[in-house]
């Protein structure tokens, strides 16, 4: 340790600013450089078996031949980097690799930035600015681009048998194709686990969102394991819970009730939104169904005669609205989409809306997949109250909850 600390002295003795230490032509690059360059002479070494210069280098066959320059990029910048080989080209470095011209951590820089909704000029600018390394567009491609199979392999992994409650909704993205811009629908299912805990099932794109395409996400599902869903939560698309109890005709259907309010405040103006949306929380807040149908009359009471299409609305989705009040308040909240779907749906948004178009749905599912790991990182903890819920779904659904 003494002789360590008086090699530091001696590095140090010249050190009168920062960039002296961490500058373009400061001591950590000399530093790095010198102990790459070090090292792969070790390990050339160890390949041909003897030391440079010694007599018996020409036994093997095989003998050192010169160096190359290699430009290496990493948190400390850009290095040009003196690289050994041999005769017959048969020495690969450990320590740099040959084809490798990224420190191991790199790429991993690129795909955190890629995955936050930077753009590839955003990451260029940042890399150059904090680190002063030049990237092209390019390498971010090369780099984001072995993702792709990390993609296919997840959206195509086994499901669980039994989910209790399964989200469904879908969010709307630019897309190219066909040389022109196209608002492509993004569908998602978001499943809540035995231990109940969340977790993304998978993503698909299309040009609408629509009943039969919701018919093909369903049956994915279940080929890839589901046997059994006991809550699907879902929006008012038409045809949509019909598309979900072809596949699962036992799954209960729960209308999203935040896609339901949304709907019903289109047509109201501005003025008057307050106090109609408070007229609509009376309803589905309501302890049971009886009261919440009092608090629906009451609304239609006021309303009707301005608003008739929202009263409407409610009332032709009542019976799929109801369910939630089947359940103790704490444990609506573990089927209520706003904290589940709603919250992943605005994290999306966020990384998606800096992107004037995507180029192809490789590039969108890609990202979309990136930013759902960061996501899901938060997702270390069940549900509140869940061991309540379960002991209700075990009521409910009697004789469809897995034995353990």
């Amino acid at each position: 340790m003494t002789k360590a600390n008086e090699l530091l002295d001696e590095l140090m003795k010249d050190y009168k600013n920062p960039e002296d230490l961490i500058g373009d032509s400061g001591l950590l690059k000399q530093l790095t450089k010198g102990l790459l360059e070090r090292a792969m002479q070790a390990e050339m070494t160890d390949h041909l078996g003897y030391e440079k210069n010694a007599p018996s280098n020409k036994k093997n066959g095989n003998s050192r031949n010169g160096t190359y320059t290699k430009k290496v990029k990493g948190d400390f910048g850009e290095l040009d980097v003196e690289v050994p080989r041999d005769r017959d080209s048969s020495f690969d470095p450990l320590i740099l690799p040959k084809r490798q011209s990224r420190f191991h951590g790199f790429d991993d820089k690129i795909i955190a930035m890629y995955a936050r909704g930077m753009t590839t000029r955003d990451i260029q600018a940042h890399l150059e600015e904090i680190y002063g390394v030049e990237i092209s567009p390019t390498l971010v491609s090369q780099v984001t681009k072995a993702v792709q199979e990390e993609v296919v392999l997840w959206q195509n992994r086994p499901l669980d048998d039994v989910w209790p409650i399964v989200y469904l909704d879908a969010i709307r993205v630019k897309v190219r194709q066909d040389n022109r811009v196209i608002n492509k629908a993004v569908y998602m299912a978001v499943g809540v686990n035995m231990d109940g805990l969340k977790e993304v099932l998978g993503l698909w794109t299309a040009e609408t969102e629509g009943a039969k395409f919701w018919l093909r996400v369903i049956t994915e599902l279940k080929n890839r394991g589901i046997k059994d869903i006991f809550i699907a939560c879902v929006d008012g698309l038409k045809g949509f819970p019909e598309a979900i109890e072809t596949v699962f005709p036992d799954t209960q259907i729960q209308l999203c009730i935040v896609h339901m309010v949304r709907h019903s405040l289109n047509y109201v103006s501005w003025k008057e939104r307050k106090e109609v949306a408070a007229d609509l929380k009376a309803i589905y807040s309501s302890p049971t169904v009886e009261e919440a149908e009092l608090h629906l009359e009451e609304f239609e009471d006021r309303w009707k005669t301005q608003y008739p299409t929202i009263s409407k609305s409610w009332r032709t989705n009542w019976e799929r609205i109801t369910p939630l009040f089947s359940y103790p308040p704490d444990i609506r909240k573990a089927i209520y989409t706003t904290n589940a779907i709603e919250s992943v749906n605005m994290s999306l948004r966020k990384v998606t809306k800096n992107r004037g178009a995507f180029p192809h749905d490789e590039s969108l599912l890609k990202l979309l997949y990136l930013a759902l790991q960061n996501i899901s990182k938060k997702w270390t903890l069940p549900i509140r109250n869940w061991r309540a819920a379960l002991n209700q779904f075990s009521i409910m659904f009697e004789g469809r909850m897995p034995t353990l």
